[in-house]
């Protein structure tokens, strides 16, 4: 089994946001995490999804994703995303980050689990760190698809 922990920060909403993935087989351990100068913490939250699983090498083994984003884990876990798709994602927001999802998801099939932010489980705290950590450094990149779209 493969267990990714996942976070996404915006200060602002929209403003300087970030993500941190935590990525766990076996022994082996992958911290991640970006920041971006302008963007929201929903595209974040799906962003973290996004690397992390673009971090993973085989389709092996079963992956589980563990995410205090409601946005997230349910877009996926209930299906909306198959009704966006197929309306073209027509009045939804991030669709850029939904279509870079989607082929990952099929490749993968991962699991979610919604968990609590901010109420202890360690490696979402972790991933809360980097998120935050990330949107506040230097030399933040542009999320180019939230800027496109202002």
């Amino acid at each position: 089994m493969i267990t990714i922990y996942t976070d996404g920060a915006a200060k602002g909403n929209p403003g300087p946001g970030g993500y941190g993935a935590v990525l766990k087989f076996g022994k082996h351990r992958k911290e991640l995490s970006e920041g971006f100068r302008r963007t929201t913490n929903n595209r974040m939250e799906l962003l973290a999804v996004i690397r992390a699983l673009q971090a993973i090498n085989t389709t092996e083994f079963p992956v589980q994703i563990y995410s205090d984003s409601k946005y997230v884990v349910d877009a996926v876990e209930k299906g909306w995303i198959w009704g966006w798709q197929k309306k073209g994602f027509k009045d939804k927001k991030n669709p850029d980050l939904w279509l870079r999802y989607i082929p990952l998801h099929l490749k993968y099939k991962p699991k979610f689990i919604w968990v609590k932010g901010h109420a202890g489980n360690i490696e979402n705290e972790r991933c809360d760190q980097l998120a935050v950590q990330a949107a506040e450094g230097f030399d933040l990149k542009p999320d180019e698809g939230y800027e496109a779209s202002l």
